[in-house]
């Protein structure tokens, strides 16, 4: 059984003395991933889980111990709650067999509770060990959040220490941590230090709040081609910033012009997390607008050599900037 983070809490709530017998959790958003495994690790305290069992998957890793303790419990000793982490996500192939096996053995063992943690992403879901953890038990998939949906998740989090905001000012957060939840986190705890609760007013939130914002070259995706160019603008600098190398940025949005032209003429594309975008975009994009993309691609690279167009900037950033508008 699947779960998102934020239905855990009603989970854990309907079984207030007990547990399922194995809880996974993975994804790519880390602070998500770690309150969610914090939850069932204090459930599992308050449940009389208190024998805790710590194991960490490196690569020479003894899967057989966490077998003998499935298989080796007292009726009389302290419930216990097995916690393994895998900390590459990857097992390998001895690993993902064992997992399996131990899927099974912690199914058909009511007296203890296994709680597996990894990082993973979508490829990580299809393999044969997570889809056997998934049957086995609970799943919880951390997932980033979505900008659009940052302003809500700040506000619930400031609602959490009796302080509020008004959505401009939860905008104006959201700006400043973008893509590092963590470091969101932190801001928020900051504020509840440096004020009191109640309603935070824009002033005291822009004295407090850092520009603690992480970008990733292959999130601009889903700022260009949604027409949203203010985020656009912002993780642009933001890479720029970062010292991000002009090349990546450059392949990362040829890429995108390039599957846009192949779904535009009939062909298959990759289904990987950006094809609903791309099926999207390819609706509302005209063919002399992609063939003009590319040559303005092709452009940049000359300028990245130091070969500049005339047509174009001396600005490589701006020219990166430019090509988005033609899509917005």
């Amino acid at each position: 059984m699947q779960l998102a983070p934020e239905q855990l809490d009603a989970h854990l709530a309907k079984s207030p003395n007990s547990l399922g017998p194995l809880y996974a959790v993975t994804g790519t958003e880390e602070l998500r991933a770690l309150e969610a495994a914090d939850a069932i690790r204090a459930k599992a305290k308050s449940a009389g889980y208190t024998d805790r069992k710590v194991y960490s998957a490196g690569a020479y890793f003894d899967w057989g111990q966490i077998k003998a303790d499935l298989a080796g419990m007292s009726l009389f000793g302290d419930k216990p709650l097995i916690d393994l982490c895998i900390p590459t996500g990857k097992p390998g192939k001895d690993g993902g067999a064992a997992l399996e096996e131990i899927a099974d053995l912690a199914q058909r063992n009511d007296g203890a509770v296994l709680l597996i943690t990894f990082p993973g992403d979508y490829q990580t879901l299809k393999t044969a060990w997570v889809k056997k953890l998934d049957a086995a038990g609970v799943l919880i998939e951390s997932k980033p959040v979505e900008p659009a949906a940052l302003p809500g998740w700040i506000g619930e989090r400031l609602a959490r220490q009796q302080q509020s905001a008004a959505p401009e000012t939860l905008r104006f957060i959201a700006a400043k941590v973008e893509g590092n939840l963590i470091a969101a986190h932190q801001e928020i705890m900051k504020l509840a230090l440096l004020h009191p609760p109640g309603k935070l007013s824009m002033e005291a939130v822009e004295a407090a709040v850092l520009n603690v914002a992480r970008y990733d070259v292959f999130k601009l995706s889903e700022a260009w081609l949604t027409g949203d160019l203010p985020r656009f603008r912002r993780m642009l600098e933001g890479l720029r910033g970062e010292g991000e190398a002009p090349p990546l940025i450059l392949w990362a949005m040829t890429d995108d012009i390039r599957a846009l032209a192949k779904l535009r003429r009939g062909e298959r594309v990759w289904k990987g997390p950006k094809s609903g975008l791309y099926e999207r975009k390819a609706k509302n994009v005209t063919n002399p607008q992609l063939g003009a993309a590319i040559k303005h691609a092709a452009g940049i690279d000359r300028l990245i050599k130091g070969l500049r167009p005339r047509a174009l900037s001396t600005d490589v950033w701006e020219e990166f900037y430019r090509l988005g508008v033609r899509f917005a």
